[in-house]
């Protein structure tokens, strides 16, 4: 056991150490784990096994405090954001700590990096990772830099990606570079390695390759994935003109992925990655051998929060569809009645109502899938209620007007359902924007125009009083 050495584990409220504080406590470590904010570990469950230091890596007092007394150091952070200053970042970071490491008396550094080859031009993201590394190994301390590719596990980025486009997409247009060669590694085996290489002789100063035991492409995690969660391949076109920002922009839009964070994910795909090493084997043991592909997609499967991305849209896209047959088979505008009505000279012409209807429904289904989806992101079942109750309200009596006016010829109380249509669909908005600021921007149209259509409603009748 090791009980008597103590370890810092910064980025422990990411995926990776997350993963890693359990397995070091498990192993005997005295742990101390780095955050920016303290309350950013409440929900974990070894918070109270460990000791929490607020500080950030860009902080050369916050790493001296927090190194002092550690033994060896995991240093789990980077940017994964599109800021064009992003390197910088990352190299100043990485300066400081590695400073604060030596001149704290640390004896090992551990960082996880990214596989990559050693003769071609590296994506910005890729290539500041290998600088990271550098900068660590350069520092005077002791350092094993572990490059990996894809990490297969519930919650890495880079296995989100791969599910979300497996599962949502029945086929996808995709870069050629689908067809590059890729290691992926499963999370577990990832962990095993990144604790072990805390114990490494004091000698080892040098990057390792990990990877899983199966080279294969892109193309073929695909419909591996697909094959290990009994799911119909999907149709993978390759095409040589989408580059990876184009790429990230697409992943963005039909992931949970943000193309910010796509954008290196994306990027470190444009290479074959392949470890072209094992040497970590001979330091470390990996019990039972390294997890195959699928046995990794399906273990990270079974604590994968469910994709309701597609339930979602197709239950908003229903029920506006619904509210939009409802209310057509009441409206009448050639009809004898309305041509015979007084109607203000400000009116749009009659072109414009369908179009600007047929743009809000579309929005409408949108932007309420939206909100429903990070509703159930964030397990908000009440919330997803309370919006589910307000979306039904608002398209009923949207649906409602058109029979008030076209069908009931009541064109006051159609005005005064029209104010409440707007009062509902303002609060729509209001509530979708507590949940997803652009979703709610998205349905601030709708309420304007039933705003307008309120004034509208209320001048016919006006005009109109015995009708």
């Amino acid at each position: 056991m090791t009980s008597s050495r103590t370890a810092l584990v910064t980025g422990a409220s990411g995926y990776i150490g997350g993963q890693v504080v359990p397995r070091l406590l498990d192993e005997g470590w005295t742990v101390r784990v780095l955050t920016r904010h303290r309350s950013s570990m409440d929900d974990r469950p070894w918070r109270d096994r460990v000791e929490v230091v607020e500080g950030d890596v860009s902080s050369a007092d916050d790493m001296r405090r927090a190194l002092d007394g550690a033994d060896a150091a995991w240093y789990l952070v980077h940017s994964m954001d599109d800021k064009p200053d992003f390197a910088e970042r990352d190299r100043e970071a990485a300066t400081i700590f590695s400073e604060a490491a030596k001149a704290g008396g640390v004896s090992r550094i551990v960082y996880l990096g990214g596989l990559h080859p050693d003769d071609e031009v590296l994506s910005p993201h890729l290539a500041s990772r290998v600088e990271v590394g550098r900068i660590l190994l350069d520092s005077g301390v002791p350092t094993a830099v572990l490059q990996a590719a894809v990490v297969l596990g519930d919650g890495s980025a880079s296995f989100d990606m791969l599910r979300y486009l497996t599962t949502r997409l029945p086929a996808m247009v995709a870069p050629k570079w689908l067809d590059n060669q890729i290691q992926p590694i499963a999370i577990d085996d990832v962990v095993t390695l990144l604790v072990g290489a805390g114990s490494l002789p004091a000698e080892v100063n040098r990057t390792f390759d990990i990877g899983g035991p199966e080279v294969m492409t892109y193309r073929e995690m695909i419909a591996r994935f697909s094959d290990a969660t009994g799911r119909r391949r999907p149709v993978v076109v390759t095409v040589p003109v989408l580059t990876p920002r184009l790429a990230s922009h697409w992943v963005g839009l039909v992931t949970p992925i943000s193309a910010g964070l796509a954008k290196p994910l994306v990027g470190s795909l444009v290479h074959e990655v392949v470890a072209k090493e094992r040497d970590i084997e001979r330091h470390v043991d990996v019990p039972g051998g390294y997890t195959d592909f699928d046995t990794a997609v399906r273990s990270a499967m079974r604590t994968a929060r469910p994709d309701t991305v597609m339930r979602n849209l197709a239950l908003a896209g229903a029920a506006t569809a619904a509210t939009v047959v409802v209310g057509s088979l009441a409206t009448k505008p050639d009809s004898n009645w309305y041509r015979s009505l007084d109607l203000p000279d400000w009116q749009p012409p009659a072109i414009a109502f369908p179009l600007v209807w047929s743009v809000l429904y579309t929005d409408i289904a949108a932007s309420s899938a939206t909100v429903l989806n990070a509703l159930d992101k964030d397990g908000d079942a009440a919330g997803r209620q309370a919006y589910l109750k307000a979306f039904g309200t608002n398209l009923a009596l949207n649906a409602a007007w058109s029979w008030l006016f076209w069908r009931s010829r009541r064109p006051w109380v159609a005005a005064a359902e029209a104010a409440l249509l707007t009062a509902s669909s303002a609060d729509l908005a209001r509530r979708a924007g507590r949940v997803s600021r652009g979703s709610g921007v998205a349905l601030s149209p709708y309420a304007a125009w039933c705003g307008f259509a309120t004034v509208l409603s209320a001048a016919i009748a006006r005009r109109n009083p015995r009708r």
